[in-house]
Order: structure tokens, then sequence, then C-alpha cells
């Protein structure tokens, strides 16, 4: 039997360890609501899709039908896009609930790494520090986009690493 969005819903909440309650919080809704969602009793106000994808760190097509997009690409060279157009994306979930979205464009990366930059730990994810800089430039440079990593700690920390 195919997913439906209820069971989706549920799956994503689990999967980055939040309550019914602090979903319906942040999305500004009751917990009722959100328990009408899973069992597949109502779906969210349209409104709400763009909210709720953002925060499960998935696109609206993902939530809605189940599909995800490719995880990489590697682009031939005559689609590549400008590096000082792209960004690196760096997304943690920690088990304690802490959500910290990093941002950076690549040139900045660029930059960062001539003078010596590494990412911080960031929210006590010590997991970030052992991620290879260079190496995601050079395959950046190289055409690769997309979902680079995703890992799940032992301890429930999700950190998921992509090139746009």
């Amino acid at each position: 039997m195919a997913a439906t969005l209820g069971t989706r819903i549920a799956e994503q909440r689990r999967k980055m360890n939040l309550t019914q309650d602090q979903l319906a919080e942040q999305m500004g809704v009751s917990s009722q609501a959100v328990s009408k969602w899973e069992n597949d009793l109502s779906c969210p106000d349209i409104s709400l899709l763009p909210s709720l994808s953002d925060l499960f760190g998935i696109s609206i097509d993902e939530l809605l039908r189940g599909e995800s997009q490719k995880i990489v690409q590697v682009l031939p060279e005559g689609e590549r896009k400008d590096l000082n157009k792209m960004l690196l994306r760096v997304r943690v979930n920690t088990a304690q609930g802490d959500i910290v979205k990093v941002n950076l464009p690549l040139s900045l990366v660029k930059v960062g790494l001539e003078i010596g930059m590494q990412l911080p730990e960031v929210s006590n994810v010590s997991a970030l520090k052992d991620i290879d800089l260079e190496a995601v430039l050079r395959m950046a440079e190289s055409g690769v986009i997309g979902k680079l990593v995703e890992v799940e700690s032992a301890n429930g920390d999700n950190v998921e690493i992509s090139i746009d």
C-alpha cells in the first residue's frame, strides 16, 4: 500500500524527534490537528505546506507525493552552475530538538579554506568538524549537486549536507 500524506508527516516528525505537540506548536496549529493529519482524517492547510516541508527539510513535492528528487547529480560541463551562485547547505537536527541550518555561498567556503576555515561544532554535533570542505568544493567544481551526505547518529542526531 502506498504511503499517505499522513504517514509521511508522521514519519518526518519522528525522524526529527518531535512530538505531535511540538510539531503543532511550530506550525501554529493544535495537536489535535496534527493527529488528524497523521491519521488521514484531514490535511494541512495549503498555506502550511511550505513551512511544513521547510521544517522537515524536504520539498513540497516529496511531502505530497513521497517521491524525492535524485539525491546527487553530476552536471555536464555545459550545464554547470557558476560556483559563485552555489550554496553549501548543512542541516542539523539534534536528538535534543535543536534545528540548525547553515547556508554558505561556495565562494565564501573557497575563500575560507584559503585561510584555514573549518566547519565549527554545531549544537554539540562533532561530526561536522570531520567534514572535508576541500573535497566538497572539488565535488562542486566537478559539477556535483544535490544531497551529498545524510547521517543519523546512534544518539539520534541527523546531519544533511547538500550543494545547490
